[in-house]
């Protein structure tokens, strides 16, 4: 299933890596993390290779939402709570600025870049939409808390934030990564020592930029306990209303909205990677109870990296990897998170200071509850009889009857039927496979 932007949209095509090189920095993932990192180091006059397995775009950028706000969820209260209203500053600053630097670049780009409002609602819980609002308060940001909204049913409440924006992904991806040095169908398959040996070659390094979604290194970092993926779908209606915002339930099992041209874009039944979910059975029952006359043009998935605290791994990648960099877990706001992600790694490759670099330091304090979980389900699922396994760390692979795949609960990669993979962090297809009937 493709995507609507990639249906509407045609990406350039790169080569792949001619032989051994050398570079400055390597940059692994042509998402629109991977790519903004290029656009931004080439800026600033740094020598780098951008190397993406498939094309770019083609990962979890395909399959976005496209919203650019800096309302994550009910977050404030949260980062209020948690680490005080400074750090809650620093987050809300940090993803200001990606979204003004998206409104500066998206200005001389045809990128269907519009300023929408963005409204997180709830179904039934008034109290949290008041102590969100609060917390806002606290930070000296506009409290928009509604009764009503454009959706078709009834909600507890909604938090309004002005002037967020919404953007066709591709259309902007393909106009920035022009005349880039990025290299395609160049599959980073090992990695030594300021070095990374690839399909076509050795490329030496002096610093590196893990852009992969999932972070492909297990050695160091934690980041198999620290994250894990979650899988939403997502429908395009047309002779749908067209909405004004950009819509989406603080319940992570909720629905999102907005709308793209004379389509209604709904989003939902997400679960977590492996498990069983609501999937576009919910979506589609939603849209013939409240859009009876509507027409459903396309339908596709999307997966996202969760961290612990809701906050990205964005530095670092390790202590003990000097000079080398992540950025992962952004919990469903890839593309705020991803120009924040790019504009934070490259002032720290350029060796200057941040003010938001603790905020997303990776290496922060791994205590909080949704680690207990993720290491039960992994624990489980190791323990799980399965002829298929996962050959990321040995998980037992499940089969996904609506996407024809099979997936790992504990850390999200998939592959279809045949093997192939689809998501990491699994670094490569499964060597040894029977399609899914002889299971």
């Amino acid at each position: 299933m493709r995507s609507l932007w990639t249906e509407s949209c045609s990406i350039p095509g790169f080569s792949s890596l001619p032989g051994d090189a050398e570079t400055e920095v390597l940059i692994i993932g042509g998402g629109i993390t991977g790519v903004l990192c290029a656009y931004f180091l080439e800026q600033r006059g740094i020598r780098y290779i951008l190397v993406e397995r498939n094309r770019i775009g083609s990962g979890v950028t395909e399959d976005t939402t496209a919203k650019i706000t800096v309302q994550h969820g009910l977050i404030y209260h949260k980062l209020v709570d948690r680490f005080g209203t400074e750090a809650a500053a620093l987050y809300y600053q940090a993803n200001y600025n990606a979204l003004k630097t998206y409104a500066e670049l998206c200005a001389d780009l045809d990128c269907d870049f519009e300023w929408k409002p963005s409204y997180v609602y709830s179904m039934n819980d008034r109290e949290l939409l008041e102590k969100e609002a609060e917390a806002l308060r606290k930070l000296n940001l506009a409290d928009h808390l509604q009764d009503f909204t454009e959706l078709p049913f009834d909600v507890a409440g909604a938090i309004r934030f002005d002037q967020q924006a919404q953007f066709h992904p591709l259309k902007f991806l393909a106009a920035i990564a022009e005349k880039r040095n990025i290299y395609e169908h160049t599959h980073v398959r090992e990695l030594q020592k300021q070095e990374a040996i690839t399909n076509h070659g050795k490329i030496r390094f002096q610093k590196a930029i893990f852009a992969t979604h999932f972070p492909m290194d297990n050695k160091h970092g934690l980041y198999f306990l620290k994250l894990y993926q979650h899988r939403s779908c997502m429908i395009a209606l047309e002779r749908a209303p067209v909405f004004n915002g950009m819509y989406v339930d603080e319940d992570r099992k909720g629905m999102s909205f907005r709308s793209y041209k004379d389509r209604l874009l709904i989003g939902g039944g997400g679960h977590r990677t492996g498990k069983e979910g609501g999937n576009w059975k919910e979506l589609r029952a939603f849209a013939k109870r409240y859009y009876p006359e509507a027409v459903e043009t396309m339908a596709w998935a999307a997966q996202d990296c969760m961290s612990l605290d809701q906050i990205p791994y964005i530095g670092q990648y390790s202590k003990n990897m000097p000079g080398c960099y992540v950025a992962t877990g952004f919990n469903k706001w890839g593309m705020t998170s991803s120009m924040a992600a790019a504009q934070l790694l490259t002032d720290l490759i350029c060796g200057e200071t941040s003010p938001c670099r603790e905020i997303f330091d990776p290496s922060r304090s791994m205590f909080r509850p949704q680690l207990f979980l993720n290491a039960v389900e992994a624990g489980k699922n190791l323990l799980t009889p399965s002829r298929k396994r996962c050959p990321h760390l040995g998980c037992a692979l499940k089969w996904n009857p609506e996407e024809h795949s099979w997936d790992c609960s504990c850390h999200g990669s998939r592959f279809d039927e045949y093997g192939k993979l689809l998501n990491n962090p699994a670094n490569g297809d499964l060597k040894i496979f029977c399609k899914h009937k002889t299971k």
